[in-house]
C-alpha cells in the first residue's frame, strides 16, 4: 500500500522491515525517531479508502451489507466494528488482503489467519475479489457461518 506523505507518495514498510530496524537500533529512541510507528487511526484509515475507492459512505454501507448508521458511527469514532463487521466493511471498501488485515488490526479484532477454516474461506474470497454476497455464497457452501448473520 501506497501512503501519503506531504506531496509525494512512499510505499508503506512491511512489518519485517519494521521489526529488522527495531531490532537492529542501537536504541528504542533512535528507531522511534525514524517515525516508523503507525499512529493512524481507525477511522483515518476507513476514510482514505474510501477516498481512494471514490465512494460516499452511502455506497460503503450497501457494498458492506451494513447498515448505514452503523457505518456512519464507525467513520465517525463513535463505534468500532466488531470483527465480522470490520471484514464486511473491508470487503464493502473493496480492500486487497493487506489492507483488510490492517483495518482489522486498527479496529483492535484479530487479523483474518488461513489455519482457521472459515478464515481461509474469507481470504480466498478476498483474493479473487469477491463481493459480500458471493463471500457470504461460498461461506454458505462450504459450511461455515456467513457473514451477514453477524449483523
Amino acid at each position: 500500500m501506497l501512503i501519503t506523505q506531504g506531496e509525494h507518495m512512499t510505499r508503506e514498510l512491511l512489518t519485517e522491515e519494521l521489526l529488522d530496524r527495531l531490532i537492529s537500533s542501537p536504541d528504542i529512541q533512535s528507531y522511534l525517531n525514524q517515525d516508523s510507528t503507525n499512529n493512524q487511526t481507525l477511522t483515518a484509515f476507513l476514510e482514505s479508502l474510501r477516498e481512494a475507492n471514490n465512494m460516499k459512505r452511502s455506497a460503503v454501507a450497501r457494498e458492506s451489507g451494513l447498515n448505514a448508521t452503523v457505518v456512519y458511527d464507525i467513520f465517525s469514532g463513535k463505534s468500532r466494528p466488531g470483527r465480522d463487521h470490520a471484514i464486511m466493511l473491508a470487503i464493502g471498501l473493496n480492500c486487497d488482503l493487506r489492507e483488510t488485515q490492517r483495518l482489522l488490526r486498527l479496529a483492535g479484532v484479530s487479523e483474518l489467519w488461513c489455519k482457521q477454516r472459515r478464515d481461509a474461506i474469507i481470504i480466498w474470497c478476498i483474493e479473487h475479489s469477491f463481493d459480500l454476497t458471493a463471500t457470504d455464497n461460498e461461506l454458505q457452501r462450504l459450511g461455515e457461518r456467513p457473514l451477514l448473520q453477524s449483523k
